[in-house]
Order: C-alpha cells, then structure tokens, then sequence
C-alpha cells in the first residue's frame, strides 16, 4: 500500500475550539502520522501521511470538525513524504 502525504488547510472558525487535538485524535484513530497546527492569519494546518483511504476518511472529518467549530473551506495539495512517525500538534 502507497503511502501518501496531503497539506491540508481548514478555514473558518477553527481555532480556539479544540480543533487542533480532535484532529490528533481522529488522525490516531485511523493510523495516519503527521502534524496538525493554528496558523497566523486563523486557519489550521495539517500534514498527513498514510494510505489514500485514510486520508479520504480524514478529510471527510475535516469539513465537519469537532462541534464547536465552523469549517467554510478545506484545502489540500499534495506534498512530498516528509517520513512522520506520530501525529502531533504544534505549539
């Protein structure tokens, strides 16, 4: 099974509502690796790597996130591998 990496960036009101660890936790749950952050202009921004399903399953959760915040817009790119071996969230 490929291995796949995606940048994604969720725009909306997405910080300050636990978006961040409900991201880690969803991204843990389906064994994807990566890295999940709050950007300067409101947005997070999520590294994601495992297999193309599990990336697909994530995003789907992406447009929904946790029920306190508001997602207008989901973004992604294809990145090249960076080798993550856990998830986890930038400070």
């Amino acid at each position: 099974m490929d291995r796949l990496s995606v940048r994604v960036v969720v725009l909306g009101h997405v910080q300050g509502v636990w978006y961040r660890k409900h991201a880690r936790e969803t991204a843990v749950a389906l064994g994807l690796v990566g890295r999940v952050r709050n950007m300067p202009n409101g947005s997070v921004e999520a590294e994601v790597e495992g297999a193309e399903e599990r990336i697909q399953d994530f995003l789907a959760w992406c447009r929904i996130g946790p029920s306190r915040a508001r997602v207008d817009r989901v973004l992604t790119e294809s990145i090249p591998t960076r080798g993550y071996t856990s998830f986890e969230i930038d400070r």
